[in-house]
């Protein structure tokens, strides 16, 4: 009898997760990314990532604040022997400092847009390539942290 209860709320359980997942996938993405490389001089460049977001929602910033929970916007570029690094990644936009329900703390946010930018050193026709990784909120609901793949080619 217990063994018979047991599996039934085992199943209500899953049922309730994967209704609430199927829920989640099935909005719209409210993101909308631009790549771009600009040639700064003989051999550097800026990467950048341009994100608008749909009305009603919002990233963190890389600098979220708030009670740490936050899943901040993270850039990871692939080994390349043939590309260096200048300095760390950088975000420019209008950032947003408040309290939020729900959080302890002050959060830092940008709705509207914002672009992510990242000084590089290369040659031309080198492939950069990574994935970056963000999470979009509303006033209800955060979406599942979603990582996307890049490729930039200097020119």
């Amino acid at each position: 009898m217990m063994h018979k209860i047991l599996k039934h709320l085992l199943v209500a359980c899953c049922a309730i997760l994967f209704s609430t997942n199927t829920n989640a996938q099935a909005l719209p993405d409210p993101t909308h990314w631009t790549y771009n490389v600009k040639k700064m001089s003989e051999n550097q460049y800026v990467v950048s990532f341009k994100l608008q977001l749909d009305k009603g929602w919002h990233i963190w910033a890389m600098d979220a604040g708030g009670d740490g929970l936050q899943i901040v916007p993270s850039f990871t570029f692939e080994a390349n022997e043939k590309v260096e690094l200048i300095d760390d990644m950088n975000e420019v936009g209008t950032k947003i400092s408040e309290e939020m329900e729900g959080v302890d703390g002050i959060v830092n946010f940008y709705s509207d847009n914002v672009v992510y930018f990242q000084n590089v050193k290369g040659t031309p026709g080198t492939v950069i390539k990574g994935q970056h990784e963000y999470q979009v909120c509303n006033d209800k609901i955060c979406l599942p942290p979603k990582e996307v793949e890049f490729s930039f080619t200097l020119k």
